[in-house]
C-alpha cells in the first residue's frame, strides 16, 4: 500500500550535508566542527584608538567606528569627549554575502547634524589573513588613519584585528553580525548564542516531630495544632496533632525543593485551628538552608530543637514573647535522590544530587544543529510575514542556545555542542522557536514554539553520524501542522564499551529512590515545583531563556487529560497485546486443524518435548535468538521522530483539540463544559464496566474455596481431591501428552458448547451481587 501524501510530509528524511564527519576527503581542519557544514566569515575586531584630533570647537571628540563592507554597516558605541577611547567590539561579515573588494573602517565624531570625519584605515579582502582555531587569537596592530585623499592624519592611530575565519571562532558568539544588521538596542543581546546551566536541584526533607510549652491565646480548650511550612513559592503543612495537647506529636515528614545558591529561609509556623476558617499562629521560625546538614544515604539525620519566635501587640506595638516554645525536627538536604525536573519517559538526566555519588561518564554526545527549511511566517512585520528562528537544545543540566536568524524562512545556523553522558537510556530535546524580542516588543512578547524534537540515545549506534532532516510538528486547535523541518547530526559516542553495557544492569534511578521510595502524588508535586524553579532561573539568565520556552521543553503540561492522548495510549497498549493475540489466533488454527501439516508438525514438537522436558527452555531461547537474529536485517536505521499517527493527532476531532487546549480550570461556557463532561461520564461508564468484569472474574476465583456457594466449593474439594490422587500414581508426562493430545483433538472430536470448567466457572458467585 502506497503512504498517502500527508505521511510522507510528516516523514523523517536522510539528508547529506557537506560536513567533516565521515568524509574522506574532508578539510583537515575542520574535525572540531565536523557535524556542521563550515561558514567563511570576516571578522574585523576593534579594540582601541588613541590620540584622536579634536573636531569641536572645544578642541575633543566624541569618538565611534564605523566598519562599512559594500552594503552592510556595522557601529560601535560613542564616547564623549575621549580622545583615547577602548571599545574591544568585534564584528562578523558572512562571506556568502560579501558584495564589496575593500573593507572600511572609519572613526567619527558623533555630532548633533552631521558626524565628521577622523580618519579612516582601508583593507583589501585579498590581503586578509585566514585563521583557523585551534590557533591563537591573531593580534591586533596599530594603524595610523588616513583622510579620504588617501594621506595620513597628524594624530590618531586605531588598534584593529582583521581575518578570515569561521563559526569555530571564539569570537563569533559575542561578535555583531551582518545576518542581525537590523537588530539594535537591547534586541542584540537576545539574538546571541548561549550556553546555560540548570540551577543544582535538592530535595529537602523535614521530619516534623514534637512542639513543647506552646502558649494558646485561649487556655479552656483542647488545641488542635499543625506546623505549616513555607519555602519560596512552596507551602506545605502537616495534619491536625492526634495529641491535642501543648506538647504535640506530628512524626511527619514535609518535601521541598531547592535550587542553589539557597536565596531563601525554610520557613515554619506552628498554628492552632481556632475555627474553621481562623488559625492562631503559636511560634515561627527561619531556618537558612546553608547551614542544614547535607545527606548523601539513608542514615537518619541528628535531630535538633529550634526556638519559636511569637510577637504579640502591646500598646500598638509589636514586641517579642520572652518565653520561648520550642519544637523538634529532623531537617536535611537528600542528595541521594535524582530531582526529577523533567518527564521519566524522556529524562535527560537521572543522577543524583551530590556529585561524590556521580559514576564516570560513559561517552560523548555531539549535536550539529545545521539549518531549517520551510519555516512558517510566526508574526508580521511591515505587512508581510516573517520569521527569526533560533534552536534550544536540553540534555543533562546543559541547555545551549543557538543565535538567532533574523527574517528568514531557511536559517543557517551551524553550531555544534557537545554533552557528556552518564547513562545511554536517556533523551536529547531539540526545540525550534521564534524570537519575539528582537524588533521593539517590549517584555509582553512571547517566543512563539515552532516544534520540537526527542531523540533516545539508546537507540543511536555508537560512532556514527545521523545527519537528518526532522519534520517540525505542532499540535493546534485546528489539527496537527508542520511548521518546517529542521536539519540536525548526531553522534554518540562510546568512551568504554563495557562501562556502557554495566549500565543496563544498574537501575534507572539512584538507590535512595527504591530504599527510600518517594510517592507517586509526592514525585508529581516536587516535579511541578522543580520545574518552576529551573523555569524562574533560566528567565533570569542575560540573555534569558524565557519560561514559555522551558516550559515546552520540559512538557509541563503532559499531565493534563486529553481525550486524543488517551486514544494514543489506548492503541499502544492493543499494540503491545496485538502479538500475544497472533498468537492465540494461530494456536486457535492450530487446534482447528486449518492446515492439517503444520498442525502434525506442532504435534511432533509437543511429543518430543514432553518426552524429554529439559528440552523446553533452551528451545524457547534459541527461537527468540533466532528471532532476534531474523529481525537484524530490518533494525530501524534513523532515530525515532514525532509520529502524528501514532499520536492520534491527524484524526483528532476538532471539539477534542479544543478540550485539550483548554485552560485548567475551564474558561469555556457552560454548554461546553457540560457535553463534555457528559462525554467523559460515557466513556468513564465503559472503564467502569471493564473494572467490574475483571473484580468479578477475581472474585470467583475466591469464591472457590470459600464456601460462598457450598455445592460449588464441595465439587471442586472433591475435584482437587481426585486429580491428587491421579496425579501422584500417573507419570507427569503422561498426564501432559494426554492434556496436550486433548487440547489439539480434531475438530471432528469438538463441539460448540462451552467446556465444561468454563461453565462451572461462570457460575461460580461474586461480589457484584452486594454493590448498590
Amino acid at each position: 500500500m502506497q503512504k498517502s501524501p500527508q505521511a510522507i510530509d510528516f516523514a523523517l528524511k536522510e539528508t547529506s550535508p557537506k560536513i567533516g564527519a565521515g568524509s574522506i576527503t574532508g578539510d583537515k581542519l575542520s574535525c572540531t566542527y565536523d557535524l556542521v557544514e563550515q561558514m567563511q566569515y570576516l571578522y574585523v575586531r576593534v579594540v582601541k584608538a588613541k590620540d584622536l584630533p579634536g573636531k569641536d570647537v572645544t578642541g575633543s571628540c566624541d569618538p565611534y567606528v564605523e566598519v562599512k563592507l559594500g552594503n552592510y554597516k556595522g557601529t560601535t558605541k560613542h564616547f564623549e569627549k575621549k580622545s583615547n577611547p577602548e571599545w574591544n567590539q568585534c564584528f562578523a561579515f558572512s562571506k556568502d554575502r560579501i558584495q564589496a573588494s575593500v573593507l572600511e573602517v572609519l572613526v567619527k565624531d558623533k555630532d548633533v547634524v552631521l558626524d565628521d570625519l577622523i580618519g579612516r584605515v582601508m583593507f583589501d579582502l585579498n590581503e586578509v589573513p585566514k585563521r583557523i582555531p585551534p590557533d591563537s587569537p591573531l593580534a591586533p596592530q596599530w594603524y595610523r588613519l588616513e583622510d579620504r585623499k588617501g594621506d595620513k592624519v597628524k594624530t590618531g592611530e586605531l588598534m584593529l584585528a582583521v581575518w578570515m575565519g569561521t563559526q569555530a571562532d571564539e569570537a563569533f558568539p559575542d561578535a555583531w553580525h551582518s545576518d542581525a544588521a537590523t537588530v539594535s538596542g537591547e534586541g542584540v543581546a537576545n539574538i546571541r548564542s548561549k550556553v546555560y546551566l540548570s540551577p543544582k536541584l535538592w530535595y529537602v526533607r523535614v521530619n516534623i516531630i514534637e512542639a513543647q510549652d506552646l502558649l494558646p491565646s485561649d487556655k479552656s480548650r483542647f488545641p488542635e495544632v499543625f506546623v505549616k511550612a513555607i519555602l519560596g513559592n512552596q507551602a506545605s503543612r502537616t495534619r491536625i496533632s492526634p495529641s491535642k495537647t501543648i506538647n504535640p506529636m506530628w512524626n511527619e515528614d514535609l518535601m521541598f525543593v531547592a535550587a542553589e545558591p539557597f536565596e531563601e529561609p525554610l520557613i515554619l509556623t506552628v498554628e492552632d485551628r481556632v475555627a474553621p476558617n481562623k488559625d492562631e499562629v503559636l511560634g515561627k521560625c527561619l531556618i537558612p538552608l546553608q547551614a542544614v546538614q547535607r545527606r548523601l544515604d539513608h542514615k537518619p539525620v541528628n535531630t535538633r530543637w529550634f526556638n519559636l519566635e511569637k510577637h504579640v501587640i502591646v500598646d500598638g506595638e509589636k514586641k517579642e514573647t520572652k518565653f520561648s516554645s520550642r519544637i523538634h525536627l529532623r531537617i536535611c538536604l537528600d542528595g541521594g535522590y535524582h530531582v526529577l525536573d523533567e518527564s521519566t519517559h524522556y529524562s535527560s538526566d537521572l543522577r543524583p544530587t551530590a556529585k561524590q555519588l556521580w559514576k564516570p561518564s560513559i561517552g560523548i554526545l555531539e549535536l550539529g544543529v545545521l539549518s531549517a527549511h520551510g519555516l512558517t511566517p510566526m508574526k508580521t512585520k511591515d505587512g508581510r510575514g516573517t520569521t527569526d528562528a533560533y534552536c534550544v537544545a536540553k540534555y543533562g543540566q546543559k541547555w545551549v542556545r543557538t543565535r538567532t536568524i533574523v527574517d528568514s524562512f531557511g536559517p543557517r545556523w551551524n553550531e555544534q555542542y557537545t554533552w557528556e553522558v552518564f547513562d545511554p537510556c536517556t533523551v536529547i530535546t531539540v526545540g525550534v522557536f521564534d524570537n519575539g524580542h528582537i524588533h521593539g516588543q517590549g517584555g509582553g512578547g512571547k517566543d512563539s514554539r515552532i516544534g520540537k524534537v526527542r531523540i533516545r540515545l539508546s537507540t543511536l549506534e555508537t560512532d556514527r553520524v545521523y545527519t537528518h532532516s526532522y519534520p517540525l510538528l505542532v499540535l493546534h486547535p485546528s489539527g496537527v501542522r508542520k511548521m518546517g523541518e529542521v536539519q540536525l547530526a548526531v553522534r554518540f559516542t562510546c568512551s568504554s564499551l563495557i562501562n556502557m553495557l554495566h549500565m543496563y544492569s544498574q537501575p534507572l534511578l539512584p538507590k535512595m529512590h527504591y530504599i527510600h521510595p518517594l510517592s507517586v502524588i509526592q514525585l508529581d508535586s516536587l516535579r511541578h515545583q522543580a520545574m518552576q524553579i529551573v523555569s524562574i532561573r533560566l528567565n533570569r539568565a542575560e540573555p534569558p531563556l524565557r519560561k514559555e520556552v522551558v516550559e515546552y521543553m520540559l512538557d509541563v503540561d503532559s499531565h493534563m487529560w486529553s481525550m486524543r492522548r488517551s486514544k494514543a495510549n489506548f492503541f499502544r497498549i492493543m499494540g503491545v497485546l496485538s502479538s500475544l493475540i497472533s498468537v492465540g489466533k494461530w494456536f486457535d488454527q492450530i487446534c482447528n486443524w486449518k492446515n492439517p501439516l503444520t498442525t502434525i508438525l506442532i504435534h511432533i514438537l509437543f511429543i518430543i518435548l514432553v518426552l524429554y522436558p529439559e528440552l523446553i527452555l533452551p528451545t524457547v531461547f534459541l527461537y527468540l535468538f533466532l528471532i532476534g537474529i531474523w529481525n537484524f536485517r530490518w533494525r530501524p536505521r534513523h532515530p525515532p521522530h514525532m509520529d502524528t499517527r501514532l499520536s492520534h493527532a491527524e484524526a483528532a476531532h476538532p471539539d477534542e483539540l479544543d478540550e485539550e487546549f483548554d485552560t485548567f480550570p475551564t474558561t469555556k461556557g457552560s454548554d461546553i463544559v457540560r457535553m463534555r463532561y457528559d462525554r467523559l461520564r460515557s466513556i468513564a461508564g465503559r472503564v467502569q464496566t471493564v473494572i467490574g468484569d475483571l473484580a468479578t472474574q477475581g472474585e470467583r476465583f475466591q469464591s472457590l474455596i470459600s464456601w460462598r456457594d457450598p455445592r460449588a466449593t464441595t465439587l471442586f474439594v472433591t475435584f482437587c481431591l481426585i486429580a491428587a490422587i491421579v496425579l501422584y500414581v500417573t507419570p507427569f508426562q503422561v498426564v501432559a501428552l494426554l492434556a496436550g493430545i486433548y487440547v489439539l483433538r480434531h475438530p471432528r472430536f469438538r463441539h460448540k458448547l462451552p467446556s465444561v470448567p468454563l461453565n462451572f466457572f461462570r457460575r461460580l458467585p461474586a461480589r457484584s451481587d452486594s454493590m448498590l
